[in-house]
């Protein structure tokens, strides 16, 4: 096939997505400066027909789509009726189709559930697999792709990530925050597209970046991933995905109930942190760690990476009441690696509502 990876001088595929081709951390400075594209195997394009399609994915999601205007980027959030991450998508319309960009263990299921909400409304959600694929670019890079444009509009999703959206919330600190340094987009190309990429690529012509050039740079900005970082207690407050998935002023929808509440009146059960480790030993932790403090197990591990300037960078799902600013130990099969953590979602996130306390009466004053 004239888009098979395997044809590329010093490829690594695993499970049919690009790992990298010999240099991961070249790879990740190439994707910087815009001469690298990263051929996506591990997201998957599912497209939505229909005059109804953006309102009805309004009222299923946690974004606010419905005046979704053609060619803007936006995500959203599939969530159970207690508030938990269930699915997750990029979003971009043409203004006759709506596109879903899923990581790929997601795609099946996120279709199925979507067909099965159907009911009598004028959508008809696909999977576009066969006919398109996803190739990641920064914005140095995006000449590199010519995107498909079936309806006119190309097909290039920018990453909202990390400006706060309308309607959205951030918890972070917005002051040098690292996802401002990554200006990352999907482009979703035909599949001779894809394989005009490849050609180049074994021809010398073009650089290609695999996974872990991409997801390294993702962990640095602090990016949450549905692959990576969503467990089944997941609610969106935890990742700080409030600030690009979920619009606090639209309409009803399932778990709506559980955002409100702990937006406004509670703290978010635990949060993301993000940690420098300790590289002296060359011992890379795996997701699902166990993080220590002391002797205390405080969260686990959910990304990891080692980037080409921080060295090695994961993120950590934690208690909220684990403390801030302590060196954490994370526990790997080889052995206990020692972590700095950074703060991304802080301990008294939430709480935003000014709810009035009513005064306490002695039982003197009641009597009177």
């Amino acid at each position: 096939m004239p888009d098979d990876l395997t044809r590329v001088p010093g490829a690594v595929l695993d499970g049919g997505v690009l790992q990298h081709v010999g240099r991961p951390l070249v790879e990740q400075r190439e994707l910087l400066r815009g001469t690298a594209v990263a051929p996506r195997a591990d997201r998957r394009v599912l497209a939505i027909t229909g005059e109804d399609r953006l309102s009805w994915l309004d009222s299923i999601s946690s974004q606010a789509l419905t005046a979704l205007e053609p060619g803007r980027s936006t995500e959203l959030l599939v969530l159970d009726p207690q508030g938990r991450v269930e699915h997750a998508a990029a979003v971009l319309d043409d203004g006759e189709t709506t596109w879903l960009i899923v990581d790929h263990g997601d795609a099946d299921a996120l279709l199925a559930w979507l067909l099965r909400m159907r009911f009598r409304l004028r959508v008809a959600p696909r999977d576009a697999h066969e006919e398109f694929a996803i190739v990641g670019v920064t914005d140095a890079g995006l000449p590199l792709v010519v995107a498909a444009s079936p309806h006119g509009v190309p097909l290039v999703w920018h990453d909202p990530w990390p400006e706060i959206g309308s309607g959205g919330v951030g918890y972070a600190s917005d002051v040098h925050h690292p996802g401002r340094d990554l200006s990352w987009n999907e482009v979703i190309v035909d599949r001779a597209e894809l394989g005009r990429l490849v050609d180049a690529a074994v021809a010398g012509e073009l650089a290609l970046a695999g996974a872990l050039a991409v997801d390294a740079l993702r962990v640095a900005a602090w990016r949450p991933s549905w692959a990576s970082d969503v467990d089944e207690r997941t609610i969106p407050h935890e990742l700080d995905w409030m600030r690009t998935a979920v619009h606090m002023d639209k309409g009803c929808y399932r778990g709506q109930e559980t955002i409100a509440k702990v937006h406004n009146l509670g703290h978010p059960p635990r949060r993301v942190v993000a940690l420098h480790l300790d590289g002296s030993d060359d011992l890379l932790p795996q997701r699902g760690d166990r993080v220590l403090a002391g002797e205390t197990e405080v969260g686990r591990i959910t990304s990891v990476a080692r980037h080409h300037e921080d060295g090695p960078i994961a993120l950590a799902v934690v208690k909220r009441s684990a403390a801030t600013g302590e060196t954490l130990t994370v526990e790997t099969a080889e052995g206990a690696v020692s972590a700095t953590a950074t703060t991304i979602v802080p301990p008294g996130a939430g709480a935003t509502a000014a709810v009035p306390r009513l005064t306490r009466l002695s039982r003197r004053t009641a009597a009177q």
